[in-house]
């Protein structure tokens, strides 16, 4: 038998014997182990092994912070922001409370709540006044955002990203099988709602007042990074047959200092060339509803150094982001 409860209960739960590996759990959080809480938490979060349950995860997630879990508690404030992702209404100040508690003996809750104290914010975590861009392209409508972020921002967006990135894959329909994506060679990675901490939340409430829609509109901020000679090949950000299509796109560069890599929209002859901080948002569809093919646009091949991008894909309606697919 495995070692420890952790390791017992993913025994168990591979076994199929699922509710003993939770009993184990339970029993070992209630001696007082955090890190079994944590797990246990995880799978309420994921829906894994257990029906996915948001609120019992808050619950248990609770437990774990009450006993030194200092992860967890930087979690709880995520979700306690964003409202578990629309399970519950979103509260910000009793995130900024929690991280306040959190940031008393940990350094990088200290760092977050130094680089969101920075920013002016309304109560809900908005920005204060929103940014103004300039129209690069009137139909269709492509505006800049010079410096919509910091570079202490896009530096947390990058280090919290940085985790995440795997590269780019997509499933081969006659295999079933993991490959390269055909058409964008970067590594990438999303931010989801158990990683999108104070910071993350704001500046998706950032985006949201730039591109006028609601923030639960937009997937789980994404970032890319390109090496040299990775691309992302001419494309729309529309989905094929999706029931709640992509409305709009959020860029945004998180560095310079690169070479090649700019964004290209060949049918409107324009060309964008990164600049850490600034961002462009575009209409990928008609009034209609239909797809904008003059929203055609390519990322360069970068040809030194590193690019850094985050990208929003902002959809028509409310999307779930414990649950979004291509779909």
């Amino acid at each position: 038998m495995a070692s420890n409860p952790i390791e017992q209960a993913h025994l168990l739960a591979s076994r199929g014997q699922t509710r003993p590996a939770v009993v184990l759990l339970e029993a070992a959080g209630a001696a007082g182990d955090a890190q079994a809480l944590m797990q246990l938490a995880v799978w309420q979060l994921a829906g894994t092994h257990v029906a996915r349950d948001l609120d019992a995860a808050r619950v248990t997630l609770r437990r774990a912070v009450a006993i030194g879990h200092v992860d967890g508690a930087l979690m709880e404030v995520a979700l306690t922001a964003s409202g578990n992702g629309n399970a519950r209404a979103p509260d910000w100040q009793g995130a900024i409370a929690l991280l306040d508690k959190a940031a008393a003996g940990d350094p990088v809750a200290t760092a977050q709540r130094a680089l969101i104290g920075a920013m002016a914010l309304t109560s809900d975590g908005a920005p204060l006044r929103v940014p103004q861009g300039q129209v690069i392209s009137a139909s269709p409508r492509v505006v800049h955002y010079p410096a919509l972020l910091s570079e202490r921002e896009c530096a947390h967006v990058a280090s919290v990203g940085a985790g995440l990135l795997e590269p780019a894959q997509v499933i081969d329909p006659q295999t079933g099988r993991l490959v390269p994506h055909p058409i964008r060679t970067s590594d990438g990675g999303a931010i989801g709602p158990t990683r999108e901490d104070l910071v993350i939340r704001a500046l998706n409430l950032r985006i949201a007042a730039i591109s006028g829609t609601r923030v639960e509109q937009g997937e789980p901020l994404t970032v890319l990074r390109y090496s040299p000679g990775q691309e992302y090949r001419r494309h729309l950000d529309t989905i094929a047959g999706a029931r709640n299509q992509r409305i709009r796109t959020v860029l945004v560069y998180l560095n310079q200092g690169f070479g090649g890599g700019e964004t290209q929209f060949p049918m409107l002859g324009l060309d964008v060339r990164p600049r850490g901080g600034d961002a462009i948002v575009f209409d990928t569809i008609l009034p209609d509803g239909s797809p904008d093919t003059r929203t055609l646009h390519a990322g360069a091949p970068v040809t030194a150094g590193a690019k850094w991008l985050a990208t929003r894909w902002i959809r028509a309606e409310a999307i779930d982001p414990w649950t979004i697919h291509a779909g």
